[in-house]
């Protein structure tokens, strides 16, 4: 789960992080109004989305006056911000951030992630503030300074020295830089984040250490623990096929391609997506069931798969262990007769119950095209829809 900057830094701000002071806005009055609020000579107006890049793309701008605030407010709500982690399509504004101006004498990046190849807590930070992360590491890797961090000890201070002294803060500015990341580190802890990043963590030109812009991750599997941070969940910034799929417990995701895929198991998912392209065709979107799916889920997932209107087939890829193929079988029967399935469907299972499951779909009377192996499957979806 992802949220909005305002609401990173309204986090971290509970963790004694110094962030600038700023007033979230659903319309062009209220940032006008948080200008006045705010006071001073200068503002920032930032589109909160889900996504990086939004300076590149005209999402971030300064306002000297309060009609520069209006104008601007009025020019960035609404639009469709293109960056490069929107895709080509982009994300409407729905909200904006005023922000009063901060006087910046150098922009530093700074992080905790989890590193699943050493079981620890990365701590990582650059000199090279502001910029996209991947391509510090990919044009100057040296840049970036790591330490990895034990979850029983905690970043020591030591760490957390080596990390401020890796990118340069001054002398007179080391112990806010070292409190500072030792909060990130604790907010990233307490809240179950997987990513909690600051870019840029700027040096003001008073020596004072701040945050001006955030981005959390959060552990889905762990917002249970944490209903205030569920309530920042903005379903706008999510696919809607996705979070009405989240909805059935279907692990649902939109591609590009026009092969409708219906899978238990993330791995043959995976696995049945690359057969498809091998095959020569894409598919139109990831689609585990998982090991319990019910005749609701089935049909669920079906109704989901056909809001697409580039799918044009659909092939169902069933290893019966758990789930058993004659259960799959009834949902998609269930499945095709209530939605009046109008594009051909190619069934494969294997497992438990696999005959049951066949005879079910052969007395369907339904034009479903049965299937013994993955390239046999894959070959008859890709051929039925040519």
């Amino acid at each position: 789960m992802k949220i909005h900057e305002y609401q990173a830094k309204e986090i971290l701000r509970k963790y004694g992080v110094v962030t600038p002071r700023g007033i979230p806005c659903f319309s062009v009055d209220e940032a006008v109004s948080a200008a006045e609020q705010l006071g001073g000579s200068i503002w920032v107006v930032k589109a909160q989305i889900h996504a990086g890049g939004r300076g590149k793309g005209g999402g971030v701008k300064l306002a000297r006056s309060k009609d520069e605030v209006r104008q601007t407010a009025s020019e960035i709500l609404g639009m469709q911000l293109v960056t490069h982690q929107t895709g080509p399509e982009g994300q409407k504004v729905r909200r904006l951030l005023v922000e009063e101006g901060a006087d910046i004498k150098k922009e530093y990046y700074v992080a905790a992630l989890t590193d699943r190849a050493t079981q620890k807590v990365a701590m990582m930070a650059s000199s090279e503030g502001g910029m996209d992360i991947e391509e510090v590491a990919h044009n100057t890797p040296e840049k970036i300074i790591k330490v990895f961090v034990d979850p029983l000890v905690g970043l020591t201070d030591a760490q957390a020295t080596e990390l401020a002294n890796g990118i340069g803060v001054p002398a007179g500015s080391l112990p806010q830089a070292i409190d500072t990341l030792k909060k990130l580190y604790t907010c990233y802890m307490d809240t179950d984040a997987s990513l909690a990043e600051i870019n840029p963590l700027i040096l003001e030109g008073n020596g004072n250490i701040k945050a001006l812009d955030a981005k959390f991750n959060f552990d889905s599997n762990a917002l249970y623990r944490h209903p205030d941070i569920v309530e920042m969940r903005d379903l706008d910034e999510e696919d809607a096929d996705e979070v009405e799929a989240s909805k059935f417990d279907l692990a649902y995701i939109s591609l590009d391609g026009n092969i409708g895929c219906l899978v238990n198991g993330a791995g043959l998912a995976m696995a049945t997506m690359d057969t498809i392209k091998l095959f020569g065709a894409e598919p139109a979107n990831f689609l585990d069931v998982g090991g319990g799916a019910t005749t609701e889920k089935v049909t669920e997932a079906f109704k989901i798969m056909l809001k697409n209107p580039k799918v044009k087939g659909i092939l169902v890829n069933i290893f019966g262990g758990i789930m058993r193929c004659d259960t799959i079988a009834t949902g998609v029967v269930a499945a095709a007769k209530e939605v009046h399935l109008s594009v051909p469907l190619v069934v494969r299972m294997k497992g438990t119950n696999e005959d049951l499951g066949k005879k079910i779909l052969v007395e369907s009377g339904l034009p479903i095209i049965s299937a013994d192996t993955m390239a046999d499957a894959a070959t008859k979806i890709v051929a039925a829809v040519k």
